[in-house]
């Protein structure tokens, strides 16, 4: 692996390194957490698969429901102020399901394990997940573009058209600056203290006041994700990704600042005390002097 990577021009290595670091962080993140917090991996999952939940409804909801209206949406409305209602609706939609399976995550799945500690660790489960998911399949398309490189595409078998857009597929992801190759890992890294951040806040729907429901904790991450979400859909078309990154990393700060704001002292774990099952003292009883009673303890 070493003389491969070693072998790499500058271009092939930062292309390597982006989904490298995409699959690697969440590990290397969910190893920490564990040391520092003492909480197994069973809650990183826990975090992954709220995740994976939350996306079973939204990819669909988005195809089948959403896409259509935003194209209804572009078609009727100036350039500019349909990609600002687009930004919205596409930030909305992935604030509601993916906050609201957070909310699902701590009503039934962790009722009894929702403490600060836990959230941070399911929302680094749930930011991490995505992140893996996303360099795996980052990882293929290096694997393939990295295959096609060196190789004449007219020994395939592509029709004419199919050729063309091979061409110009490659052509676009080798082309593309080795600084901006990176930038998915950078873009993952930035995002993942989010997901924590909104873990907190969904949290504060059940320990602000125990026994009844504080709803509006849940409002206030579904504004927050949808907010965040919109920006970096409208700036990458209006500006560069570079201002999204930019934008991003000014919201760690934000972020940083909730999850230590929110902070609470984890529950203390009461150890019931076990009977101890000691005989009774003994207590002689003055036995009357009888002949009777002498006979008995005659040879005792």
């Amino acid at each position: 692996m070493s003389s491969i990577i070693f072998s790499m021009d500058i271009g092939s290595f930062t292309r390597f390194l982006n989904w490298f670091l995409m699959i690697a962080l969440p590990v290397i993140l969910g190893i920490f957490l564990t040391l520092k917090l003492h909480i197994g991996w069973k809650i990183w999952l826990i975090g992954a698969c709220t995740f994976i939940i939350s996306q079973i409804f939204h990819i669909p909801f988005n195809k089948f429901v959403l896409n259509p209206i935003l194209g209804n949406i572009q078609q009727e409305m100036s350039e500019g102020s349909a990609l600002l209602v687009i930004a919205i609706l596409l930030g909305l939609s992935a604030g509601i399901f993916e906050e609201c399976s957070r909310y699902g995550m701590y009503r039934w799945w962790l009722k009894d394990k929702r403490s600060w500690g836990n959230s941070i660790m399911a929302g680094a489960g749930h930011g991490g997940i995505e992140s893996i998911i996303l360099g795996i399949l980052v990882m293929l398309t290096y694997i393939n573009l990295m295959a096609y490189r060196n190789i004449d595409l007219n020994n395939l078998s592509l029709s004419t058209d199919q050729l063309s857009i091979a061409r110009q597929q490659i052509q676009m992801y080798w082309s593309l600056p080795w600084y901006e190759s990176i930038l998915g890992a950078l873009e993952r890294s930035l995002t993942i203290p989010f997901q924590i951040a909104a873990s907190v806040l969904v949290l504060q729907v059940f320990t602000r006041k125990p026994g009844h429901q504080q709803l509006r904790w849940l409002v206030l991450a579904i504004l927050y994700h949808a907010a965040l979400d919109a920006t970096a859909v409208f700036i990458s078309h209006q500006w560069s990704v570079y201002v999204v990154e930019a934008v991003l990393a000014a919201s760690v700060i934000l972020d940083i600042i909730i999850i230590f704001s929110l902070h609470q002292p984890e529950p203390e774990v009461t150890i019931p005390i076990q009977s101890t099952n000691e005989m009774p003292a003994f207590t002689p009883e003055p036995i009357e002097e009888t002949s009777e009673n002498l006979e008995k303890t005659r040879y005792q």
